[in-house]
């Protein structure tokens, strides 16, 4: 069977050809999924998406119509996807549950010693051979408070560098973790998780209780020199809410590893044309905000799980198998998601 992969990025390619090696071929594209681009699915029984795919109801009956059964996403978010509509349309919907939570833990820390020790500004003068230290103070960490939301596999891998830098650990959660607990994590309502952290880390999924999690009042809420750091996903934050936080002068650092109007632009090139998004545009000139672009999982041993998981998604649908992965299995929902 040959299998079509939207969204292949140039270092994952020969690892996706590698894992479905002796078992099916792979027809990998650069283009997203999107209603422009369904068409091309036509005949293609399985269909590999990436996390910006545009699985609303619309592009669901498109590839339902080409003959599609199975779509398979290499990512563990499910935002994208019209769950109801595959089910009704028959489909079954395979997604990566977990993979290296050490790789989205460690980069958000990348960012967060980045804007705190102010790294991207401090190579952009050695380059200009300024090495002046004007304006490049930072913070120990050890002794301050980390603010961790979302305890699961990630946030504990977060927890754990935390602990290992001597911070102060706040948590929130629907249910506390108790290995962060053993590391001297106190879970506490969000309120106070705001005041208190002078390190704010998400690692929550994006759901309609999540949304703009950090608005204009939790901005309000922290502290006027914290750190805010998201690699998550780009809705927890409500952006505009940020940008007026930015410009009244506050907050110490922000690192962005995705932002809730990503589709269309990240992962793409757009340095030849004009970027409407007024809001990114505004980001983009505070020089203590990096944003990145959602690359937070993209390390060797992550992709390689997160291929290897949509093999298996693959193989078990073909055999009618089903597996803790699959959101939809040929049009059932789990009762969980009903």
């Amino acid at each position: 069977m040959e299998i079509l992969a939207f969204g292949v990025q140039a270092d994952e390619r020969p690892l996706l050809d590698a894992a479905f090696a002796g078992r099916h071929q792979v027809r990998s594209l650069d283009v997203f999924l999107n209603r422009d681009t369904a068409p091309i699915a036509q005949h293609y029984e399985v269909v590999s998406t990436s996390v910006n795919a545009d699985l609303s109801a619309e592009v669901l009956q498109s590839l339902a119509a080409g003959g599609t059964k199975m779509i398979a996403q290499r990512a563990t978010g499910f935002n994208n996807i019209d769950l109801q509509a595959a089910a009704d349309l028959g489909l079954s919907v395979g997604r990566v549950a977990s993979y290296s939570p050490f790789a989205v833990a460690e980069f958000a820390w990348a960012l967060a010693l980045a804007v705190n020790r102010h790294l991207v500004r401090a190579a952009h003068r050695t380059r200009n051979f300024d090495f002046r230290l004007d304006g490049l103070m930072g913070r120990d960490l050890r002794g301050r408070t980390a603010g961790v939301l979302g305890t699961g596999r990630i946030g504990e891998a977060f927890t754990r560098i935390a602990h290992g830098f001597g911070m102060r650990l706040l948590g929130w959660d629907a249910s506390e973790n108790p290995r962060c607990v053993e590391l001297g994590m106190q879970y506490v309502g969000l309120e106070r998780l705001f005041a208190e952290a002078d390190l704010v880390t998400l690692h929550v999924p994006l759901v309609a209780a999540t949304r703009h999690l950090v608005d204009a009042a939790a901005l309000a809420a922290m502290k006027d020199d914290a750190i805010l750091i998201n690699s998550s996903r780009g809705g927890l934050v409500d952006a505009a809410a940020l940008v007026e936080t930015l410009k009244a002068g506050r907050l110490t650092g922000v690192g962005l590893d995705v932002y809730e109007e990503e589709a269309g632009l990240f992962f793409f090139d757009k340095s030849l044309e004009v970027v409407s998004d007024d809001t990114l545009a505004r980001l983009m000139t505070f020089s203590n905000v990096l944003i990145t672009s959602h690359q937070a999982y993209f390390t060797e041993e992550a992709v390689g799980r997160i291929i290897d998981t949509t093999v298996r998604n693959v193989e078990d649908h073909l055999a009618g198998r089903t597996n803790d992965n699959m959101l939809v299995t040929r049009g059932q929902l789990p009762a969980a998601a009903r």
